[in-house]
This record gives structure tokens, C-alpha cells and sequence, in this order.
């Protein structure tokens, strides 16, 4: 029979405890100097970024218009993706993050966006971008609207109670855009007015450049009737001298019937109509662009 040494089996015993416990303390001293680091390398780039002018956009359209106004003193995330239609966006947790550390939030406003950013910026909790403060932007303000109704009926469909909101689609409502968010971003760092207005008016003189080719592109569509699928393009059409005769839709947001594409074929064929032009939301990885 072996016989066993308690002596020597309580020292080693003792001594296996000793050696878990120095690992556990090396364990723990390597876990606070990497917190420690993290903390420090966390530190620095909020450092380097504590200059730096954090905006949020409802829409990629005035992400772009804001970035080139803001330069290299903003950073711009815009909740709607350019494949979704921005009257209709789910509402995730992300957002109210980016809402929450935003100085400037820009809205196309017009109750464009009703169904999903008024409650964002709620969520948020910050004063800084909440309606009427010094980090909200209209970027409607300014616009001539059109296709304000002077009655609401819902029974007429998606009536927009301040006017068709689409106004971004005349490229001349870019300046009205571009001149709220310089405002804007004077209002909350008027240290960098200067080169707010001088990156404003490169853009402005921009859009005056491109409007000469574009109007020359589309001059020979001035008088053209055209189909449009939902009411959005009367800017467009007002801009180009196009003439928009009927939709798709049978009422704002309402599907098309059977009854309104038997309608829609006899006006194309009455009126040699060659164009229909539409918005097409696509899922991941397309992108939103006009079909003609």
C-alpha cells in the first residue's frame, strides 16, 4: 500500500493556492493597465475630435450639402439612406445615439419626416437640436412652396398639410438649403463664419454653373407631358418646363387600382406620352434614382 505524505501534500497544497493567487494579481494588474490604455487612447481622440461639429441630417441630400458647407470642421451622419423613401423610416436605437452627441440636427421639414423624427429627437434628450433651439434646422425655410392646401381632407390620400415637401427637387432650392444650414452651423461656432460663407458660396456659384448645362439638357423636354408615379416632381416640372398630366397613384400613397392603370394607358396613348418618371426605393445595395 502507498503511503501518502500529508505533510508534503498540505505544503503543496498551500503553494498551488499562492501560485493561483499570484496569476490572479498578474491577471488583474494586465486588465487595469489595458483599461488604463483605453482610457487614455479614448481620451486623446475625444480630445482631437472636441473641435469638431457633430450634425445629423433626416436625408443624404442635405448630409451632402452640409458637408460641403461644413468642411473640415463637421462630421455629418444622415439617418435615411439614399434607397429609402424618407417619409418612411424605422426608427433604431442607433439613431438616438447619434442624435444625443449631435450640435446641429438639419430637417427638410414640411412634415416630411413626421412619422419617425419628431419622436428621435425626443428620445435623445438633447436640448442643444430639440425644435426652436440654436442646433435645429429648417431647411425648408426660405422655400417657395407649392401645392399648399387650403383644405385637409384624408380621404384624399397623403396630404401634406404645409405643401408638397419634395422642394429639393429643383436644383435652385439647393441654395435655400445650403444658406439655412450655413445658419445653422454660424449660429452654434460663429468662430468659423468665414469659411462657412466662403465654402457657401463656391456651392452656390456651383449650382449656377450646373444649371446652365442641366437647362440646356432639358430644354428640348419644355412642354413635355409626362406621367409621374407618386406627387413629387412639381418642383421639377416648374424648374424645366415640364407638364405632369396624371400619376400612377390614384391619390397620394395610394397604390395604383386597376382602374387608375386602365386610365393612366388611355392618357398615353391619347397624349403620345413617352416618359413616366418615378422615385424607386430599393433595399441594400441599390441605389435611388429616376427612371426615364
Amino acid at each position: 500500500m502507498e503511503h501518502i505524505n500529508i505533510k508534503k501534500l498540505a505544503v503543496g497544497s498551500r503553494q498551488l493556492a499562492i501560485d493561483k493567487k499570484i496569476q490572479k494579481t498578474k491577471n488583474m494588474k494586465m486588465k487595469t493597465n489595458i483599461y488604463i490604455t483605453l482610457g487614455i487612447l479614448i481620451g486623446t481622440l475625444s480630445f482631437c475630435n472636441a473641435g469638431t461639429i457633430h450634425v445629423v441630417t433626416t436625408t443624404q441630400d442635405t448630409k451632402s450639402i452640409a458637408e460641403i458647407i461644413g468642411g473640415n470642421k463637421i462630421d455629418v451622419f444622415a439617418i435615411a439612406t439614399g434607397y429609402q423613401n424618407p417619409h418612411f423610416v424605422d426608427p433604431k436605437p442607433s439613431y438616438i445615439i447619434k442624435l444625443a452627441n449631435a450640435d446641429l440636427f438639419v430637417t427638410l421639414g414640411l412634415d416630411l419626416e413626421s412619422g419617425w423624427s419628431p419622436s428621435l429627437l425626443t428620445s435623445s434628450k438633447n436640448r442643444k437640436i430639440q425644435k426652436g433651439s440654436d442646433g435645429y434646422v429648417d431647411a425648408s425655410l426660405g422655400v417657395s412652396l407649392m401645392q399648399v392646401p387650403s383644405s385637409i381632407n384624408r380621404a384624399e390620400g397623403d396630404i401634406h398639410i404645409f405643401g408638397n415637401p419634395h422642394y429639393w427637387l429643383d436644383p435652385l432650392n439647393g441654395k435655400v438649403i445650403a444658406r439655412n444650414i450655413c445658419d445653422g452651423l454660424e449660429k452654434i461656432s460663429p468662430e468659423n463664419k468665414t469659411l462657412f460663407e466662403a465654402n457657401l458660396k463656391i456651392f452656390d456659384d456651383q449650382i449656377d454653373l450646373k444649371m446652365k448645362a442641366w437647362s440646356a439638357a432639358m430644354a428640348s423636354f419644355k412642354g413635355a407631358k409626362v406621367i409621374a408615379y407618386h406627387n413629387e416632381w412639381c418642383y421639377f416640372e416648374n424648374r424645366f418646363g415640364l407638364k405632369i398630366v396624371d400619376f400612377m397613384e390614384p391619390k397620394p400613397g395610394i397604390p395604383p387600382t386597376p382602374t387608375q392603370l386602365v386610365k393612366i394607358i388611355k392618357e398615353v396613348k391619347e397624349n403620345n406620352i413617352k416618359v413616366i418618371i418615378r422615385s424607386e426605393e430599393r433595399r441594400v445595395g441599390k441605389e435611388c434614382r429616376s427612371r426615364w
